[in-house]
């Protein structure tokens, strides 16, 4: 019986633990889902909630309706919010293994920055010392996160442009960064990792753009 329920933990079968929790770390239940979402107290994976803001989607003018912002200069914000989180929070945390942004509509998994590190302890410290920070006026919340493998994470529809649930799947939607910018961050740090790549998961590193800034008001590049 023991070994039936190890087997069957975080899957569909599992009547007790939530699967959509157990794989991709956020559900659209939240508090109110009738399983269990098992907080891990240990971790290489934390996740960064709702972090990024794609201004597509946020971008208005007075009267409140949606500017247009063109797809290239959604690109631009992207890479450069990639660029700047990557440089400051590598050499602060220590070696990435793999960064991933959902581009998700849903509140659950919007704008959640995912980031798997090396070592346990690494992500261990990021997530205390992150949740005192505030990025781009808004305060971060950071928490070891139980996803360990994001290919059983992603959407596979999404990634052959074959989802008819858009935004608001409960699976992840990764955003990808620029070709230039994923040679260009892959080869910095204190060594060289290859990554497994496929089609149907984007693996990506750390990067972005803004300030962070002390939850007393102070501006700073995490010092």
């Amino acid at each position: 019986m023991g070994d039936y329920l190890a087997s069957i933990c975080g899957t569909e079968k599992d009547k007790v633990n939530c699967s959509f929790y157990f794989k991709i770390g956020a559900c659209r239940h939240g508090d109110r889902c009738s399983r269990l979402h098992n907080k891990p107290t240990f971790s290489q994976t934390i996740v960064l909630l709702n972090l990024y803001r794609n201004p597509q989607n946020t971008a208005q003018t007075a009267d409140g309706s949606h500017c247009h912002v063109s797809d290239v200069e959604v690109q631009e914000h992207y890479d450069s919010f990639f660029e700047e989180m990557f440089t400051e929070l590598q050499e602060k945390y220590g070696e990435i293994e793999e960064m991933n942004v959902c581009d998700n509509l849903g509140d659950h998994l919007v704008g959640n920055v995912y980031v798997k590190s090396r070592r346990e302890e690494d992500a261990e410290r990021a997530v205390a010392e992150l949740n005192n920070r505030w990025f781009n006026g808004q305060a971060v919340h950071a928490e070891l996160s139980p996803v360990t493998d994001f290919w059983e994470s992603c959407c596979r529809q999404y990634e052959m442009g074959e989802c008819t649930r858009g935004g608001f799947c409960n699976f992840m939607h990764l955003r990808p960064i620029s070709q230039n910018l994923r040679r260009q961050l892959y080869g910095r740090g204190p060594r060289r990792r290859y990554l497994r790549t496929s089609l149907l998961c984007l693996l990506i590193t750390w990067g972005g753009q803004g300030q962070w800034i002390t939850r007393s008001g102070n501006r700073n590049h995490l010092g």
